[in-house]
Parts: C-alpha cells; structure tokens; sequence
C-alpha cells in the first residue's frame, strides 16, 4: 500500500508540475488597452492590434473631430494584415510588424467605420458618436 502511494506521488510530481508551468507561460499576443481611444494634440488617434483578427473589435470614438487610425502589427503573417476599409476605398497589405497611421477626415455622428480583413474572415468597427 505505501509503495503504491509514493509510486502515485512521484510519478504524479512531475504531470502537474508540468501543468502548472504550461499553465502559466501561455502566450497571448500584443493587449491593446480597452479604452484604446485617446486624444492628442486635438487629434483623435484609434489603437487596433492586427495579428489573428484585429483587436479590440470594436470601438467608439468621438465625431466631428480629425481621426487616426492606428494599425499595430507584431509577426503578424496572416490574412488581417490586408486590410481593407470600404467606406474609405483604402486597400493595403500591413507590414509583418510595425505601426501603419491612417488618417481619417472628421466622421458625422453615428457613421460606423468598417474595416475587414482581404479574406472576409476578420473585422472590426468603430462607431462615432
């Protein structure tokens, strides 16, 4: 009986030592603040992490006021890297990494802003109120 608990006990160590490690250093990708509207210098600038989709996946921004969209990209090699934006007839392919500025005339109160990936497979939307 003792045998078969300590054959328990050392062979069950290492298994949940294993998963609490791989518990802990999963990896998520680049986090975007929630409140990821922020204004400079009377400029509204949008913060959108492109990698898998496009994050967050929707925002509210104020209207009537000069806008930027910011696209941040990090080893991002998948399909949100060509981003498309109907309304603004814009279509380009971000690069792998770094940060794209989109500038973006004053929106009326109410336009929803609609950007898509060149698969159709992600989005996102920012409201203006």
């Amino acid at each position: 009986m003792k045998l078969t608990i300590v054959s328990i006990l050392v062979g069950g160590a290492p298994v949940g030592g294993a998963l609490m490690y791989s518990g802990s250093s999963r990896t998520t990708t680049e986090a975007i603040p929630l409140q990821n509207v922020s204004t400079v210098d009377g400029k509204q600038i949008i913060a959108i992490g492109v990698k898998g989709g496009y994050s967050p996946r929707i925002s509210t921004a104020k209207a009537n006021i000069p806008t930027t969209l910011r696209m941040t990209t990090n080893a991002t090699f998948d399909c949100s890297s060509g981003l498309t934006i109907p309304a603004m007839k814009y279509q380009k392919y971000l690069p792998p990494s770094g940060v794209t500025d989109i500038e973006l005339p004053p929106q009326k109160t109410g336009t929803k802003l609609e950007g898509v990936c060149v698969m159709g497979m992600y989005n996102f939307e920012v409201s203006f109120d």
